[in-house]
């Protein structure tokens, strides 16, 4: 008996066990690798355009046509500026001292035609313009932020006394507060 235990733990004890892969396991195996290389294809040929719904282009199509002219470019607008008289207004302060604001603008128009009716409602715009600016405190106009809101308000009253002329934007050429 103890020779038979002595060839025993010899045999179990020198040669590892192999394992064996079972059936489950090689399907599994089997069934990921086939997944991999079928979304590697469908991903391949999305890529290349083989699904794409439209047409091929022109070139393509039909070999020996002419291929369509390219759609025109949009012409670029030129724009048109109208020149307001130089602004001179009190701004609004609190203590005894007199704050004065001075301003140039233009007013940037979509097409010449436009000056016309400017012209006509220029006491109407100046007029406007003055009663806002009167209101304006200095702290109003401080940073780009003041900047900002300025030339929106101004633009907006613009727009509302040239209409149906529509100005597309309020352009400072010159501003000085003292």
């Amino acid at each position: 008996m103890a020779e038979e235990a002595l060839d025993e733990m010899d045999s179990s004890g020198d040669e590892p066990d192999k394992k064996r892969v079972s059936g489950k396991r090689l399907i599994i195996f089997a069934a990921i690798l086939v997944l991999v290389l079928v979304g590697g294809g469908v991903g391949a040929a999305v890529m290349l355009g083989l699904f794409s719904s439209h047409e091929p282009p022109p070139a393509e199509a039909a070999e020996g046509e002419h291929a369509p002219a390219p759609p025109p470019q949009p012409q670029e607008t030129r724009a048109f500026f109208f020149e307001v008289p130089d602004l001179i207004v009190n701004l609004n302060t609190n203590g005894r001292k007199s704050t004065f604001l001075k301003i140039k603008i233009a007013l940037e128009l979509e097409g010449p035609q436009d000056t016309d009716r400017i012209n006509e409602v220029l006491p109407r715009i100046v007029d406007n313009f003055q009663v806002y600016l009167r209101e304006l405190r200095v702290d109003d106009l401080n940073g780009s932020a003041g900047m900002y809101r300025l030339r929106e308000e101004l633009l907006r009253r613009v727009n509302l006394a040239a209409r149906p002329v529509r100005v597309r934007d309020v352009l400072f050429k010159e501003m000085l507060v003292q």
